[in-house]
């Protein structure tokens, strides 16, 4: 499942029109001094999505040289390779390509308006619209001056589809592209490229896409056609099932020299930085043959211990759910499967120095809804949710302890401590529950302090603050203990992101807010400190993130004083290309990524 974020409904929804199999990365011309980047004339409706006809982009930030111009190729060394198949394997792929195909067309000649949470009109419109691939860019204009500190890669993750949808289409189901800016002794790079998943080298072989997506298309009778289809495919050997159907579009996390773009529906992809500070795709990653299912978008690293924890679901069997914890050199210490009534979405967790906080919350799967027209994915009105709290070594779940949180849904938890008998969370709740799903609604998400007290088994609420606030960060460093600030990003107007907030959590008041202007959005933050010394101020740092101007077409990233009453920025790099919404990023520094595997 991919990324539970920004993607909800953004207006009503429209007629279906489309190419079957347009490759999205030709839609736009690619960007340098003289040209920019201007959708290209296809049957897709331009009249919503981004255009950057009103600027040009400033010499200075172009490529120094023809050398370092952007690549809208495919890499030589990452071509598809051809695959080997016998007569009857390539007779059914014929079969199945021409079956799908036939239903992709009447589709297409379907007039009934998409809801618009699986409209790609909707869910690709404007700055969420693809990008081509980027070979490295060196020598970025830089306004401002960059802090020492800011010396190793930022890294965003986030969905780029590869192929123009034919049908339903959300957001979270594009191909994971990769974004990075590497600051190198005072120098910049850019570069963007996909994640190579196996799902995406065989769509690149074939030309078209036809996965399934496990958001838009996996509903109703079309969907359990998708299924079939993928299965025949796995059956007659024309796919090999056992690498995954995921995109790695959603989290980042640096562990154990290596860096893991994750979704949770794969096993974790590694990718690298080479030394030319381009992005490189290394292939599937089980942690050594010790991850058997697929990992959490969002794994826990203990600054102190290097350790790593995670969680991972599955959504055909029971134990639906089970508790990882690796050490710091890679080798898997504890699995333990946590019981559930029913498969669960769980996207996040959160740790203390002796606790893990699981929550079992509203949004259920129920793949035999699919056999009456339905989705897989229900909102179950009658469930409380509950957040487990278990000892953090636990080998087994006998210690879990349950404790119920009506009227909560957290989508994303920041971070956890103890106090006294308490476990406190951090995280943003949801309303309505399903609401990236199923309908038209704008959503609330408010930062919220969630109490549970393992002595009486009762929880306790606090909202912090009034605005719209989601995908936050704080100091790495801070994992697992009391932390006095959050940074989070504004998701207003929903679901773009007009500015970040720091919020003291003591007091659930907003103590410094950067607003990125008129018709300018952004993302999530990422907090890097200013050094590694314990004795530092909490908040001694700076926050990166991009930031879009829809009018100019232009994309910067945004350096900002994290400590400063209105978070300041101190430094922007112009970026060569657009940079479309995504999902989450991570800073590695230099010193981490010389350690690289």
């Amino acid at each position: 499942m991919a990324c539970i974020d920004l993607a909800v409904s953004r207006g009503s929804s429209v007629r279906k029109v489309g190419t079957p199999s347009s490759r999205l990365s030709s839609e736009y011309a690619v960007r340098s001094p003289q040209a920019v980047a201007v959708p290209r004339k296809t049957n897709f409706d331009h009249s919503k999505l981004y255009t950057t006809e009103k600027q040009q982009l400033k010499k200075s930030s172009s490529p120094s040289s023809p050398s370092d111009s952007p690549c809208l190729t495919t890499p030589a060394s990452a071509k598809p390779a051809k695959k080997h198949l016998n007569f009857a394997q390539r007779l059914a792929e014929k079969v199945l390509d021409t079956v799908e195909r036939n239903l992709e067309s009447r589709h297409l000649r379907d007039e009934s308006p998409l809801p618009s949470t699986v409209d790609p009109h909707v869910q690709l419109e404007g700055n969420f619209y693809p990008v081509d691939e980027s070979a490295a860019q060196h020598g970025l204009e830089v306004d401002g001056t960059l802090p020492a500190c800011l010396h190793g890669v930022y890294v965003r993750n986030g969905p780029n589809p590869q192929f123009f949808p034919t049908g339903r289409h959300h957001l979270f189901d594009g191909d994971g592209m990769l974004h990075a800016v590497t600051f190198d002794e005072g120098s910049v790079s850019y570069a963007c490229r996909y994640t190579r998943t196996y799902r995406f080298r065989e769509e690149e072989r074939c030309g078209r896409a036809f996965f399934p997506k496990p958001i838009g298309e996996l509903h109703g009778y079309g969907g359990v056609a998708r299924l079939l289809m993928y299965w025949t495919r796995s059956l007659l050997g024309i796919l090999d099932a056992s690498q995954g159907m995921g995109m790695a579009n959603a989290g980042l996390v640096f562990f154990n020299g290596r860096l893991l773009a994750i979704s949770e529906d794969d096993i974790p992809m590694e990718v690298r930085i080479t030394e030319e500070n381009d992005i490189e795709t290394v292939g599937r990653y089980d942690f050594h043959g010790q991850l058997k299912h697929s990992m959490i978008a969002h794994p826990k690293i203990d600054p102190d211990t290097g350790e790593l924890f995670s969680l991972s679901y599955n959504v055909l069997s029971a134990p639906y759910l089970k508790y990882l914890i690796f050490s710091a050199d890679g080798e898997k210490k504890a699995e333990v499967p946590v019981t559930l009534p029913e498969a669960a979405m769980t996207h996040d967790f959160a740790i203390t120095k002796n606790f893990v906080v699981i929550p079992d919350q509203q949004i259920v799967f129920r793949l035999k809804e699919m056999l009456t027209g339905g989705s897989p994915v229900v909102l179950d009105g009658t469930k409380v949710p509950r957040f487990g709290v278990m000892p953090r070594y636990a080998t087994s779940e006998e210690e879990l302890q349950w404790i119920e949180v009506p009227d909560c849904f957290f989508f994303h938890l920041y971070n956890a401590w103890e106090e006294g008998d308490e476990v406190v969370v951090i995280g943003s709740s949801m309303t309505p529950a399903d609401i990236i799903f199923k309908t038209s609604e704008v959503p609330r998400a408010t930062l919220t302090e969630v109490r549970l007290n393992r002595t009486t088994g009762l929880s306790r609420k606090r909202d912090l603050g009034h605005l719209n606030l989601e995908v936050g960060k704080m100091n790495p460093q801070y994992v697992g203990v009391q932390t006095q600030f959050m940074y989070l990003a504004i998701v207003e107007p929903w679901p773009k992101v007009s500015g970040l907030a720091k919020m003291d959590l003591q007091t659930g008041e907003v103590v410094a807010r950067y607003n990125y202007g008129p018709n300018r959005f952004g993302g999530e933050p990422v907090f890097v400190p200013r050094t590694s010394d314990p004795g530092a101020a909490e908040d001694d740092g700076f926050l990166l993130a991009f930031m879009h101007d829809e009018d100019s077409g232009l994309s910067e990233l945004l350096v900002l004083d994290a400590a400063s009453p209105s978070l300041q920025p101190v430094a922007s790099v112009k970026l060569p290309s657009r940079v479309p919404y995504g999902f989450h990023g991570a800073f590695i520094p230099a010193d981490e990524l010389s350690r690289r595997a």
